[in-house]
């Protein structure tokens, strides 16, 4: 796994070992990040069940000001701290160990809000709706009209429903076996 564009790109990432978590490839990466394009000025964003970042540091690598990263497990906070500090980027990062969906409360409390949300949980649960549910009934995702898209990857067989909430599915691609999502707030 690699940084695949940006002032690091090239840059290589550690993966935690096992099988609690599931890099996104680096196809999916660059598939991803063409859709997504430039980060906007100003770019905050939100990468919720991390693992070892790769989705937040290559937005920061491609400009993002800003990542918050969430994970659950131990062994890939500390990979992630490891690759956050090997891109060079501790100073706009900040990574919270615990559960994604009681940090989601945490950021709308604090008024948080992101132009780019990535959530990749393990695909055989049911995190992925548990969080857009609850980030389709928060102010934690720009509007369209601020950049705001919030990003799911998912298994091709079982994706999420096409609103929740506040937010309504765009589009979905699919590569090999990944299928990836793409949400935006709706117009008032």
């Amino acid at each position: 796994m690699r940084i695949i564009s940006g002032f690091a790109g090239g840059r290589r990432l550690r993966a935690p070992s096992g099988n609690k978590t599931r890099p996104t490839s680096d196809r999916v990466r660059e598939a991803l990040f063409s859709i997504l394009g430039t980060p906007p000025e100003g770019c905050q964003v939100l990468d919720l069940f991390a693992g070892s970042g790769g989705l937040g540091l290559e937005a920061l690598s491609r400009g993002a000001d800003r990542a918050v990263f969430v994970d659950r497990d131990r062994d890939a906070g500390h990979i992630l701290r490891h690759n956050i500090a090997e891109v060079g980027v501790v100073a706009a990062s900040d990574v919270h160990q615990g559960d994604a969906l009681r940090h989601l409360e945490k950021l709308e409390r604090a008024s948080k809000t992101f132009h780019w949300i990535f959530i990749d949980p393990p695909y055989a649960t049911n995190l992925a709706e548990q969080a857009l549910e609850a980030i389709g009934n928060s102010g934690l995702l720009h509007d369209a009209e601020h950049n705001g898209v919030l990003v799911v990857e998912h298994d091709k067989r079982s994706g999420p429903g096409d609103v929740y909430g506040c937010l309504l599915r765009t589009e979905t691609r699919r590569y090999g076996d990944t299928s990836v999502s793409f949400y935006e707030r709706k117009s008032a």
